[in-house]
């Protein structure tokens, strides 16, 4: 069961960020994914991971350790996507 409400939050952030970037420009994608990786993909994710392999090993420090080695990864990877897309160049189609 405690498994179960970070999947469903998980999933649900997922269709959010979908909808926020579906029509906008490459910037605004960025931004809004990498904020999302940034704030809710990697923490949740890297819990859910290392909560389950916790609980095949039956050891918190498993937990703990796994979670202290998933996380940093995701979250460079979030602030590397969240900087592309403030640092994007507007492109403007001159085509006349």
């Amino acid at each position: 069961m405690a498994i179960i409400i970070p999947l469903v939050v998980l999933v649900a952030c997922f269709i959010y960020a979908k909808k926020l970037s579906k029509g906008k420009t490459d910037k605004r994608k960025y931004i809004v994914w990498g904020t999302t990786i940034t704030l809710i993909i990697a923490p949740l994710v890297s819990w859910i991971i290392s909560s389950l392999y916790g609980i095949g090993e039956e050891s918190g420090f498993a937990v703990i350790a796994l979670m202290a080695v998933i996380f940093p990864p995701l979250f460079l990877i979030g602030i590397v996507v969240l900087l592309i897309g403030l640092f994007k160049k507007e492109s403007k189609n001159e085509s006349i």
